[in-house]
């Protein structure tokens, strides 16, 4: 049975809310998605410049993912008793160097090194979100603290690539990385300057990451997240060839689609909170089951630039405004142990992302966009039907 007591924060206690230090953490979350997929814009330039092959430089996003995933999961535990202003501090820091030491990467070894500490920055900070914003506001305004922390990730993912392209070609590559370091040193400053100080509570040891997973709502919860990750990603990474290929575009077009998928994605992280006030298994039950027929409705009117659009204009909305709602899930489900949770669920996210894009790859070359479109779809009916289940258990154990 999950312990249903609310943490001793002092925050809430006070009846106030610390919404400086929450959009410090959502520049905080731009900073890391923006640092995190610019190399996708700066493939060619990177390779040509450190001699190595396009697929070697890809291995850059590779392994920030892999560091991600191990830091995610251990942070909580190898960060101890440490004060959590002084750990969100130290990982803002090693942001600040990773962006210096891949800007100024000799070789190949070096640039990997930079990569892997942005790795270790995105494991950790994502792993302790949750959390923090639990203790920053009052409980009835989390899902509101989750929607703007996220709005940071969501806004990255508009402009990450444009930005690193635009970049990278008026200032070079190395630029273009150098360009984050600024913004995490404002970060740093804003952190230090509003973040109250997050003292590790005492209370009896947290389970690890790994033992939550036996809590059957946890369980079921995260083999949900798994498979909508998965099914997003087995469809989302290959819309740019299905724009191409079947929808046929041209490159204004496309990035205009895409543009208005991450607007509406910035629209749908802030109104998902009144869905979640509502019905928070509710609200994920139906996003994936909505995001199966967008993409079952994607392989029939696909070849239409209008129809597309609006689809994915849906997509978008649903898509980006998810994560909030199974952040918020998080928080509710696991209060007293929201730093190990949210290391798990970083990383069957990270992992979900990987296979999804993965098996995208393998159906598209094999099969073409309809096998690799309609196994989202068979993933994310999946997810929505566990998301079911979830709440069922949840009732159940409530």
């Amino acid at each position: 049975m999950l312990t249903s007591s609310k943490p001793d924060l002092a925050v809430v206690q006070r009846g106030t809310a610390a919404w400086g230090a929450v959009l410090a953490l959502a520049l905080c979350a731009f900073a890391l998605i923006a640092s995190e997929f610019m190399p996708v814009s700066l493939l060619t330039p990177i390779s040509a410049d450190l001699g190595i092959s396009e697929g070697q430089a890809g291995q850059a996003i590779s392994v920030s993912g892999a560091f991600a995933v191990i830091t995610s999961l251990f942070i909580a535990s190898l960060a101890g008793s440490l004060d959590r202003k002084v750990l969100l501090l130290a990982l803002t820091g090693v942001m600040i160097a990773s962006g210096a030491i891949v800007a100024a990467a000799p070789n190949y070894a070096v640039l990997m090194a930079g990569r892997a500490l942005i790795g270790v920055v995105i494991g950790g900070f994502w792993s302790m979100s949750a959390a923090t914003a639990m203790r920053l506001v009052p409980e009835a305004q989390v899902p509101r603290a989750l929607a703007i922390l996220n709005g940071g990730n969501a806004l990255a993912t508009v402009v990450a690539a444009p930005m690193g392209s635009f970049l990278g070609g008026l200032i070079g590559w190395r630029g273009a990385f150098f360009c984050v370091v600024p913004v995490a040193i404002l970060v740093f400053l804003w952190l230090l300057a509003s973040l109250p100080t997050l003292p590790v509570e005492r209370r009896p040891a947290a389970p690890g990451a790994f033992r939550l997973v036996r809590w059957p709502v946890v369980g079921w919860g995260m083999a949900a997240v798994s498979l909508f990750f998965m099914g997003q990603f087995t469809l989302f990474t290959y819309l740019r060839p299905f724009l191409e290929t079947v929808t046929r575009v041209n490159v204004p077009t496309l990035s205009l689609i895409l543009l208005v998928m991450g607007v509406t994605g910035f629209v749908g992280t802030s109104l998902i909170g009144a869905a979640l006030r509502r019905s928070l298994y509710g609200t994920l039950v139906v996003i994936p089951a909505l995001m199966a027929g967008i993409g079952l409705a994607l392989t029939l009117f696909g070849g239409s630039p209008l129809t597309t659009a609006l689809l994915l204009a849906g997509w978008g909305f649903l898509s980006t405004a998810a994560p909030v709602g199974w952040w918020t899930w998080l928080s509710r489900t696991l209060p007293q142990d929201a730093e190990a949770g949210g290391g798990l669920m970083v990383a069957v996210v990270q992992l979900a992302i990987t296979l999804g894009a993965t098996l995208g790859g393998l159906l598209f070359d094999l099969r073409g966009y309809g096998a690799t479109f309609g196994a989202a779809v068979v993933l994310l009916l999946l997810a929505a039907l566990l998301a079911w289940r979830t709440a069922g258990v949840a009732r159940a154990s409530a």
